[in-house]
């Protein structure tokens, strides 16, 4: 089976683009996703934050304040790394083990930090989502409380852009109307289609 990999910085729509392969009954397996079912109470990483971060990150009721733990990791990059050695692997693993359940021709694994965390020989083709970075900023505001230095910052941490396109097989613009989009989905789907059937 294909193992496509849908990337894209914060704000650039591979949400969007999921849901419209989704429609095509491909499965999409979520790299967030897994990462939020990780922090859920009694999981194991949640013990391994709290050794590693203290009790600061954590609401009264033991669930994880993800506003403090995001304030911490994009202050310091050595914070940010030590959660990323506690989540990859997690998440690495849960992604196999999903993957290793489908029968569809293809697959598509949503993965914001693919470029990031080394993960592209994990996927068969790259597929990357692009827009301006004025647009990812005011999406990103739109459907959340950070400010523009915020969302600045966490663009900062990611791949630069240039970066992220020098490694797509395949690249979807995401700037301009939803059936625009649908159709550029629908054209790769097809070409996956084939691909799996090489």
């Amino acid at each position: 089976m294909l193992k496509i990999g849908l990337t894209g910085g914060i704000g650039s729509g591979k949400s969007t683009i999921a849901t419209l392969f989704s429609q095509y009954n491909i499965p999409i397996i979520d790299a967030d996703i897994i990462a939020h079912q990780l922090v859920e109470p009694n999981q194991p990483a949640l013990s391994l934050i709290r050794q590693t971060f203290g009790d600061s990150v954590f609401n009264n009721d033991d669930s994880l304040n993800r506003d403090n733990l995001r304030q911490l990791i994009f202050s310091s990059t050595d914070k940010k790394q030590q959660l990323e050695k506690i989540l990859h692997p997690l998440i690495y693993q849960q992604m196999q083990s999903d993957f290793s359940k489908q029968t569809s021709p293809y697959c598509l694994l949503c993965i914001p930090l693919l470029i990031e965390t080394g993960m592209t020989s994990f996927v068969d083709r790259i597929l990357i989502v692009d827009c301006a970075v004025e647009t990812q900023i005011a999406r990103v505001k739109a459907r959340s409380n950070l400010s523009r230095t915020q969302v600045l910052s966490i663009i900062d941490n990611q791949t630069s852009r240039a970066n992220r396109l020098s490694y797509s097989h395949d690249v979807i613009d995401n700037s301009n109307s939803i059936s625009e989009l649908a159709d550029q989905v629908k054209k790769l789907h097809n070409q996956y289609l084939l691909l799996s059937n090489a």
